[in-house]
């Protein structure tokens, strides 16, 4: 066979293995509208795959999650474990429905136990659109370089107008302190953004205080989503009874 007519078959199945690529992507968005669009109001949940069961991070995960699950609130994760094993722990051990969207890497992810919907993606970016697409806000623990991969994307999305404005919640201090002050004290001095961007985020350091956000958050959806269709769906339903919930163990 002549060279040029093996070049030609080697670019034939190049552009064939391409076009079975974006099918397979094609494929896992619809997998994922289809799964999580029955979700609800729902909050997602990262950190750092390292943490362990005895660390005061993974307790404070497992609250936080814990207490959103006895409102209503669905809880999504990536579906690894420490920080995502102890939101979806939490949230199974809630009664709530516990999401974990898992990905194939060579080390450390496999999939916690604690979830009763679970999907499994190839592609990170597909993956990323689901953990936007269905959660009203991040609650984001210390992590590692995916943790910072995810805070990072949400904040260019917001900060660009490519995605709606919504919550990033930061838990614990002594971990998200600095990498704030460095926000404020170089890039904002810099002039590589500005002091508002820095303000997408807030700094919290208990369950209760990411619960009372994510109730803002809810009642700000809720007003928006009335505004916006006129009459109730079946989520604003879901949100109104969430809603409810945390007014009356308010009072109680």
């Amino acid at each position: 066979m002549s060279r040029d007519s093996l070049r030609i078959i080697e670019e034939l199945k190049l552009k064939q293995g391409d076009t079975w690529r974006v099918l397979k992507i094609m494929s896992e968005f619809v997998q994922g509208f289809d799964e999580l669009a029955k979700v609800g109001p729902a909050v997602t949940f990262f950190g750092s795959s390292r943490t362990k069961e005895d660390n005061k991070y993974y307790k404070l995960a497992y609250e936080t999650a814990f207490n959103l699950g006895k409102l209503g609130y669905a809880i999504i994760t990536g579906g690894g474990p420490g920080i995502m094993e102890a939101a979806n722990r939490g949230a199974r051990d809630s009664g709530a429905l516990s999401v974990g969207l898992n990905i194939e890497i060579p080390t450390e992810q496999h999939p916690n136990r604690y979830q009763n919907l679970s999907l499994k993606f190839d592609y990170f970016f597909v993956r990323k659109v689901m953990l936007l697409k269905y959660s009203l806000l991040y609650v984001i623990f210390p992590g590692g370089f995916g943790t910072f991969d995810e805070l990072f994307e949400a904040l260019t999305l917001i900060q660009t107008g490519k995605s709606h404005k919504f919550p990033l919640v930061l838990v614990g201090s002594e971990f998200w302190s600095p990498l704030l002050d460095y926000m404020r004290n170089v890039m904002v001095k810099f002039g590589t953004i500005s002091e508002e961007d820095v303000d997408l985020m807030e700094l919290v350091d208990s369950p209760e205080e990411v619960v009372e956000i994510v109730y803002r958050r809810s009642k700000e959806k809720y007003r928006y989503l009335q505004e916006y269709y006129g009459e109730e769906t079946s989520f604003m339903s879901q949100l109104r009874r969430i809603l409810k919930n945390h007014e009356d163990r308010s009072h109680s």
